[in-house]
C-alpha cells in the first residue's frame, strides 16, 4: 500500500536502502519508445551520493539495470522494471539505532504503524528509496518532451537565507550544473556551498528550497476538483522525503496582493493564442493547465540525521541521547533537484496521457 503513483503512467518503487537493491515498475509507459539504460543513468548520477564534496560520502554508482520492457531499444508497452544494485552498505554504522528512535524520522512512526522496521539506514523511509521514481521520471521526460515538447529543470533557489536570482523562463539545465550546489546563481552558489560545508563540519545539517520550472506545457492538463493538476504536483513532490512545504506561482506571497493585483490577465499574443500577460497563476487556473510556464517551489527541511548528540528514547520507552553515525548529507537541497524534476515529469506525463485519452478525439 502507497508504494504505487500515477494512474494511467504508473510507477511502482520497491526495495529498501540496506537490502540487495532498489528500482522501480513502471507500467503505462507507451510503445515504440527509443530509451537506453545510458539515458536513465544520466539522471541516475545527478542523483546519487558521493558526488561531490557537499554531499553523503557513501560511494554508490547507481547502476541500472533494465530487466523488463525493452526490445531492441525501443518500450515494448508492457511493464518496464529497472533495478539499481547497493554496493556501499555499512550496516552496521545503525546498530545503534535499532533500539533508540532518531529525532524527526520515521523510525518511531513506522514501529507504530507496523509493529516492525528496518533500521539498517532507515529501510523504506530511506531517501534511497527515490532512485526508482528518477529513473520513472526520466523516461517520462522523454514522453514529454518528444509528444509536446515539455522542458523540465529544477534548481536550488534557496539555502538557509541565501537565495539565489535566477529567472525561471530563461535558465538552462547547464546553468544548474555548472555547479555541485545546483544554484544558477554563480555567486550565491559559492556562498551557499562554503555554507553547507561549514555546517557539515559542526555536525549539523540545514534545508532550503528547490525551484522547478515546467516550460511549454500544454493547455488542459489536469482535472476538476480532486485530481486537479496542481493537487497532483503537491502530492507528488510532498511525498519527498524532507520535504515540507508546496508553493506553485505567487504562493504564500500572492496572499499580500489584492485581487487586481494578482490577477492575470489576458492578451492575443501574436501567433493568435490566448496567453496571460503575468504568471502568478504558476502555469495553472481551475486546476487545469493554461499553456504559460508552470513554476512552482518545494521546501526541504534540515536533514533529520546529524551527528551532534541528541535526547531521545527507546523503544522500550526509555530516555537516553543518540548521536548518529552513518554517512548523511548536511543538506539534501543539491540530490532533490532531481528527485523534483522527476515527480513533475511523473505527474505531466500521466496526466497528458488522462488528456489524450479523454479529449484526444475532440
Amino acid at each position: 500500500m502507497g508504494n504505487t503513483f500515477g494512474h494511467l503512467f504508473r510507477v511502482t518503487t520497491f526495495g529498501e536502502s540496506h537490502g540487495g537493491g532498489v528500482g522501480v515498475i513502471i507500467d503505462g509507459c507507451p510503445p515504440r519508445l527509443e530509451i537506453s539504460a545510458a539515458e536513465i543513468q544520466v539522471e541516475l548520477d545527478r542523483r546519487r551520493p558521493g558526488q561531490s564534496k557537499i554531499t553523503t560520502p557513501r560511494r554508490e554508482a547507481d547502476s541500472c539495470e533494465i530487466l523488463s520492457g525493452l526490445f531492441e531499444g525501443q518500450t515494448l508497452g508492457t511493464p518496464i522494471s529497472i533495478l539499481v544494485r547497493n554496493k556501499d552498505a555499512r550496516s552496521q554504522d545503525y546498530d545503534e539505532i535499532a533500539q533508540s528512535y532518531r529525532p524527526s524520522h520515521a523510525d518511531a512512526t513506522y514501529d507504530a504503524k507496523y509493529g516492525i522496521r528496518n533500521f539498517q539506514g532507515g529501510g523504506r523511509s530511506s531517501a534511497r528509496e527515490t532512485i526508482g521514481r528518477v529513473a520513472a521520471g526520466a523516461i517520462a521526460k522523454k514522453i514529454l518532451k518528444q509528444a509536446a515538447g515539455v522542458e523540465i529543470i529544477g534548481y536550488v533557489k534557496r539555502i538557509q537565507t541565501l537565495e539565489g536570482v535566477v529567472d525561471p523562463t530563461t535558465v538552462t539545465l547547464e546553468q544548474v550544473e555548472r555547479n555541485i550546489v545546483r544554484c544558477p546563481d554563480a555567486d550565491c552558489a559559492e556562498q551557499m556551498i562554503e555554507l553547507i560545508e561549514q555546517t557539515g563540519r559542526a555536525g549539523d545539517s540545514i534545508g532550503g528550497v528547490v525551484e522547478c520550472v515546467a516550460r511549454q506545457v500544454p493547455k488542459g492538463l489536469g482535472m476538476p476538483v480532486f485530481d486537479k493538476l496542481e493537487a497532483d504536483l503537491a502530492k507528488g513532490v510532498m511525498s519527498l522525503p524532507a520535504s515540507k512545504g508546496f508553493e506553485i506561482g505567487s504562493g504564500f506571497a500572492g496572499t499580500l496582493l489584492t485581487g487586481s493585483e494578482h490577477n492575470d490577465e489576458f492578451y492575443i499574443d501574436e501567433q493568435g493564442q490566448t496567453r496571460t500577460r503575468t504568471n502568478r497563476s504558476g502555469g495553472i487556473q481551475g486546476g487545469i493547465s493554461n499553456g504559460e510556464d508552470i513554476i512552482l517551489r518545494v521546501a526541504f527541511k534540515p536533514t533529520a540525521t546529524i551527528r551532534k548528540s541528541q535526547r531521545t528514547v527507546t523503544s522500550q520507552g526509555e530516555e537516553t541521547t543518540l548521536a548518529a553515525k552513518g554517512r548523511h548529507d548536511p543538506c539534501v537541497l543539491p540530490r532533490a533537484v532531481p528527485m523534483v524534476e522527476a515527480m513533475v515529469a511523473l505527474v505531466l506525463c500521466d496526466h497528458l496521457l488522462r488528456h489524450q485519452g479523454q479529449c484526444g478525439l475532440i
